[in-house]
């Protein structure tokens, strides 16, 4: 140990920091605090856009509900009508209690997915389905939040766009509780939900 009182101090203010340390990284109740951080889920928050039938609707709408959230567009070829069927049969498979579920559909192509155009493309699925579209802001907003990525792929009106074709099912609270991978099917969505809903 070093003569010098300061220096001592010093190290033994250095040797505490690493007991303690030691003791948060590698004792039961450290591995369960650190456990307990790093499983908070960054996914989810609040939104302000509009819906397929012009009205303004933020996260705050759907408390009480469970919530699928897929972000994609209407002129999408392939997956997201596959992605919206899949959860119209899902929903379907559900019965009464599909009325504790609102599939949330939000737009990475707010230029071209006006209300109107949502509202038409809606038609094609369950009608529990909720469209929503905003400024490119208010959607850059939304993706963030939900950790989406998409880009604008192409020049002119035949442009399409990459994006994220994750299902988010967000809880009661607007909490994130699992997302569903594209290949998942109607039997998984409605077996998840349903254990859900019946707690």
């Amino acid at each position: 140990m070093p003569r010098n009182p300061i220096v001592r101090l010093v190290a033994l203010a250095a040797l505490l920091l690493a007991a303690i340390a030691a003791l948060l990284l590698y004792t039961p109740f450290g591995r369960q605090l650190w456990r307990h951080e790093a499983n908070i889920a960054l996914i989810g928050g609040p939104f302000n856009l509009i819906d397929q039938n012009g009205q303004p609707r933020s996260d705050r709408d759907f408390r009480g509900q469970y919530m699928l959230v897929f972000f994609g567009y209407t002129t999408c070829p392939d997956v997201c009508p596959t992605t919206l069927q899949t959860i119209t049969s899902a929903m379907d498979e559900l019965g009464s209690d599909a009325a504790k579920v609102t599939p949330i559909f939000i737009t990475v192509d707010p230029d071209r997915d006006t209300p109107a155009a949502m509202k038409a493309y809606a038609a094609n699925f369950t009608p529990r389905l909720v469209m929503l579209s905003g400024s490119p802001d208010a959607i850059a907003s939304a993706a963030k939040l939900y950790r989406i990525y998409y880009k604008k792929v192409g020049e002119g009106a035949d442009y399409s766009m990459d994006h994220t074709a994750l299902i988010y099912l967000m809880g009661p609270d607007g909490s994130y509780l699992a997302h569903f991978a594209p290949e998942a099917t109607a039997d998984d969505i409605a077996k998840d939900l349903r254990q859900r809903v019946h707690g």
